[in-house]
């Protein structure tokens, strides 16, 4: 991927601190560090690895989920991993671009070190979806949904949150009973951390069928490269080829395992080869 050219970025205007009482994130960042970035992230490889992810996310059968990335496939698109670390990491450290509905992080429950990325309007569509359904059962309660949205997602950038912030944050919004974040549970916008009952994951809706499928297509893939040859396929030849075991494409599984080092691509008279990585 190209790199982007800084002197054709538009410059933005920061805006100035909002009132109320959440305070800025904090970050490893300086203020000139978050200017440089913030004036050349709309032409940032990552960025442009995002979005071209979103838009070929595989259309999953019977679950409704919005399009999310993992960390590991952006390693496979923008070789620089400090580049894409550290952009994600201003990502999460801008409130600016937190209040326009950029990105937000989640860690995933597949027994890896594995983190989602999903874009935050795709976010909080699937919770408008969500509130709408539980509107036409009659339940009570739902103005949690909006409090949620608007005082905890773009105030809290750590993928987990304790039950005391968690009440202090949706008290921005009105009064909370523990029914309020019962419905959050259920909803499937909150799990329980098995280590600590008072910690949250934030968690995707919908997405525990999907996981399933990620941790076995990985290892229906890896095992048929291992049960060939020299261990190595082409790449044309490869992507056409449908796992049995993951709703996610061959490309979607290709890109996590290039990126988290599984496996690598070698140039060849005959095109591209995709090879398992020697431990």
């Amino acid at each position: 991927m190209e790199n982007s050219n800084p002197s054709t970025s538009r410059k933005r205007q920061r805006p100035g601190p909002e009132p109320g009482p959440e305070p800025e994130p904090e970050s490893d960042l300086d203020e000139a560090q978050l200017q440089s970035l913030e004036e050349n992230f709309n032409l940032s490889d990552t960025l442009v690895a995002l979005r071209m992810m979103r838009a070929q996310f595989p259309r999953i059968e019977k679950v409704s989920i919005p399009p999310f990335i993992l960390r590991s496939q952006l390693y496979s698109s923008v070789k620089d991993r400090t580049q894409v670390d550290r952009e994600l990491e201003y990502i999460c450290a801008s409130q600016s671009l937190r209040r326009e509905g950029v990105l937000c992080t989640f860690k995933l429950n597949t027994g890896q070190d594995d983190h989602a990325i999903m874009f935050l309007d795709d976010y909080f569509s699937q919770i408008e979806r969500i509130s709408k359904r539980l509107e036409a059962q009659k339940l009570e309660g739902l103005c949690v949904f909006e409090w949620f949205k608007e005082h905890v997602i773009h105030s809290k950038l750590d993928p987990s949150i304790g039950h005391d912030e968690l009440r202090s944050l949706l008290s921005l919004g009105g009064k909370v009973k523990e029914e309020h974040i019962s419905l959050l549970i259920n909803a499937g916008l909150l799990t329980r951390q098995l280590i600590d009952p008072n910690m949250y994951w934030f968690a995707i809706p919908n997405i525990g069928s999907v996981l399933k499928g990620l941790s076995q297509g990985r290892k229906e893939l890896m095992s048929f490269l291992n049960r060939r040859k020299y261990k190595e396929m082409a790449m044309a030849a490869l992507e056409k080829k449908r796992l049995r075991l993951s709703p996610l494409d061959m490309r979607f599984h290709l890109r996590d395992l290039l990126g988290s080092g599984h496996l690598k691509t070698v140039e060849a008279p005959t095109g591209l080869l995709v090879k398992v990585v020697k431990d």
